[in-house]
């Protein structure tokens, strides 16, 4: 019944998806069907945290994914913060309970070449539509900021002066990023098509939809996987795809750690560090090509 609740609660007030529903549903059953095998106990609101922590470890045990293991203790905390909720108990027994480590998978950036055919068939729409996906493209790629801050970028904070632009990171940390010559270009163009649109843009934000609301995470999505599935077939095509190939790139072509650092706007080294991996096979030829005894 508590279940069956939950699920309710979860399509009707949070509109979750039916795959989504039915992942946590799976994970509930199994859990409760565990319960009742190894303690005779099938009423979920008497569970405390060593039922859980053996559960745990079972599935463990049979070979799940620490990854998988996650999901499956998010589908059972969110249930407990549920029942919580409702006041069917007291405390989330998984209120303490610290996620498993999971190793961080870091996708393949794309190549220089596939950014560059991407950006050639967009130079082929000069309409508003082309003009502004070009520039989301080429702020992602020739910046290196985050899809969030891309969003929130304002009119007001480019400086054509210094050909700088103001981005809020996270924290609302501020920093300044430089805009390549091509870039201020693509800006200029597309501004022009959007005063053509003549909509209410009280906000003044840079990046807008046709009916002048700003742009929306899951339009960039789109808009990179739309045009980068036709150069590229890595399987993931996102805005972080590109962020990743902004850092590589520059390392590949000699920028320091710490400059990237800055530029990515990351607090330390060790962010910055996922992205060397794929730069190692570009080290190894420049190093053998230096080193006093690598062509030997």
């Amino acid at each position: 019944m508590l279940i069956s609740s939950f699920l309710e609660y979860l399509e009707f007030e949070k509109k979750y998806s039916k795959h989504t529903i039915m992942a946590y549903k799976n994970d509930l059953i199994a859990f409760s069907e565990f319960c009742v095998e190894n303690y005779e106990e099938n009423n979920l609101t008497r569970i405390h945290y060593r039922e859980i922590r053996s559960w745990i470890v079972s599935i463990v045990n049979a070979g799940t994914s620490n990854r998988s293991v996650n999901r499956k203790i998010s589908s059972l905390k969110s249930f407990y913060n549920f029942l919580q909720k409702i006041e069917e108990v007291d405390v989330n027994p998984l209120s303490k309970h610290k996620s498993l480590k999971v190793q961080k998978k870091v996708s393949s950036p794309f190549t220089e070449r596939e950014i560059n055919d991407a950006i050639e068939i967009l130079k082929k729409k000069n309409d508003f539509d082309g003009l502004r996906n070009r520039l989301i493209i080429e702020l992602l790629y020739s910046t290196g900021i985050r899809r969030a801050e891309l969003i929130n970028l304002k009119e007001k904070n480019i400086d054509y002066v210094n050909n700088t632009i103001k981005v809020l990171g996270k924290r609302n940390k501020e920093r300044l990023v430089v805009l390549l010559p091509f870039v201020v270009e693509t800006i200029d163009s597309y501004l022009i098509k959007k005063k053509e649109l003549q909509v209410s843009d009280d906000e003044g934000f840079l990046l807008v939809t046709k009916k002048g609301g700003k742009i929306y995470e899951t339009l960039v999505y789109r808009i990179i996987n739309s045009y980068f599935s036709r150069v590229s077939t890595k399987g993931k095509k996102s805005p972080h795809v590109l962020r990743h190939a902004f850092a590589t790139h520059l390392l590949n072509n000699g920028a320091s750690l710490n400059s990237v650092k800055e530029l990515l706007g990351h607090s330390s080294l060790a962010s910055t560090q996922v992205y060397t991996h794929n730069s190692l096979e570009e080290i190894k030829k420049v190093f053998n090509m230096a080193h006093p005894r690598g062509a030997d």
